[in-house]
C-alpha cells in the first residue's frame, strides 16, 4: 500500500526524531521507524472505521426521525443515498476490515460527538448536497464523493485530529499521510468484496517480499552512517549559504537523497531528485523546493563526474 514516496516520508520523520532526540543507537532508530509504520496502518484502519461509523450514525438519525412524535414528510421518506453508499457498505461488510477493527478494539460508542461533528459539517457542504441529489447513482460516484470529502475537508477536522492525538502521538504525526493513503486506496480500488483482503502496509508486487521494508531500513542506516560525510559535502556546495543556516529538515532531505545517489544503484538519479524535491514542498520551508533542487542538481553532476555515483540496472535509466 505504501508507495516509495510514503516510505521516504516515514524515514524522513524517523530521522528527524532520531537526530532531535540525541539518540546514537541506529538499531533503536530503526525500531522506532518500523513501529511508526505499524501505527500508520493502525490509523488507516481507524479512519476506515470512522468513515463507516458516519454511515451508521446517519442510519441511526433516519431511524430516530421516523419515530418522532410528529414526523415530517422527509422524516418518513428520507434520502438514503449516503447510507446506501456502496463504498462504505462494502468496507463495513469486509471480513478483513472487521477483523482488524476487532483486533484494535475500535468502538465509537463513547465518541459519537466526534462523528456528529463531521456528519453535521458534511451535510452543509455543497459536495454533499450535490451528491444527495445526483441522478448518477453508481459505485464510481459513491467512491468519488468519499474521496472528495477526504480531499477537501479532512485536513480541517480539528475535533477528529484532537481525538487521534489523545490516542497516540504517532496518529497525530500521520493524520494527513493517512488521508493520502485512503484516497490512493479508494482511487485504485477495482474489485473489492466481503472476502477481499485489505492491502498490506508494504507493496507485495516485488519478487523480494520484504523489499520495501529493507529499503527503509537501509535508507535510514545509510543516511546516518554517512551523516558527517554528506554534511560536509552539502556545506562545501552551498555557495552563499552557511551550513549552519540550513534548516534541519532540509539537511535531512538532502542527506537522504545523497544516500540514494551513492548506496542505491538501482534507483535512477532523476527519480531520487524528483521524489525529494516533491517531499520538500510539504515538509520544509516555502523556499526549500528551489534550494533542494539547486543543491541536488549540482551535487548529482559533480558526483557523477567523479564516479561517486555508480548506477546499475534500472538505475541507469534517466526517467
Amino acid at each position: 500500500m505504501l508507495n516509495r514516496r510514503f516510505l521516504r516520508i516515514k524515514v524522513l520523520q524517523a530521522l528527524y526524531a532520531y537526530l532531535e532526540s540525541g539518540e546514537t543507537n541506529v538499531a533503536n532508530g530503526i525500531k522506532h521507524l518500523l513501529d511508526s509504520i505499524d501505527k500508520l496502518y493502525e490509523l488507516f484502519i481507524w479512519q476506515l472505521s470512522f468513515l463507516v461509523e458516519t454511515k451508521r450514525f446517519a442510519e441511526n438519525k433516519i431511524t430516530e426521525n421516523k419515530h418522532k412524535y410528529i414526523p415530517k414528510y422527509e422524516d418518513l421518506h428520507p434520502n438514503t443515498r449516503y447510507i446506501d453508499n456502496r463504498l462504505l457498505n462494502v468496507i463495513e461488510d469486509n471480513k478483513d476490515f472487521r477483523k482488524h477493527e476487532a483486533e484494535l478494539k475500535i468502538n465509537w460508542a463513547d465518541h459519537q460527538d466526534v462523528v456528529k461533528n463531521y456528519y453535521d459539517k458534511m451535510r452543509e457542504t455543497p459536495e454533499y448536497k450535490k451528491y444527495m441529489a445526483d441522478k448518477n447513482d453508481n459505485f464510481a460516484s459513491d467512491k468519488k464523493f468519499i474521496t472528495t470529502m477526504i480531499t477537501n475537508y479532512f485536513a480541517d477536522l480539528d475535533v477528529l485530529q484532537d481525538f487521534y492525538e489523545d490516542k497516540s502521538i504517532y496518529f497525530c504525526d500521520d493524520y494527513h499521510l493517512v488521508s493520502s493513503m485512503l484516497i490512493n486506496f479508494f482511487t485504485e480500488m477495482k474489485k473489492f468484496d466481503v472476502d477481499t483482503k485489505l492491502p498490506s502496509i508494504y507493496k507485495q508486487e516485488n519478487l523480494e517480499a520484504n523489499a520495501d521494508e529493507k529499503f527503509i531500513q537501509d535508507l535510514f542506516r545509510e543516511t546516518i552512517n554517512h551523516d558527517e560525510e554528506f554534511g560536509k559535502l552539502i556545506g562545501d556546495n552551498t555557495n552563499n549559504w552557511e551550513k549552519e543556516r540550513i534548516c534541519l529538515m532540509d539537511m535531512i532531505i538532502l542527506k537522504m537523497a545523497l544516500a540514494e545517489f551513492v548506496c542505491f544503484p538501482s534507483i535512477p538519479v532523476k527519480v531520487t531528485m524528483n521524489e525529494y524535491i516533491e517531499i520538500s514542498k510539504y515538509f520544509s520551508t516555502p523556499k526549500s523546493r528551489i534550494f533542494v533542487n539547486g543543491i541536488l542538481d549540482k551535487l548529482a553532476k559533480k558526483m557523477t563526474e567523479s564516479g561517486a555515483i555508480n548506477k546499475k540496472g534500472l538505475g541507469l535509466l534517466e526517467k
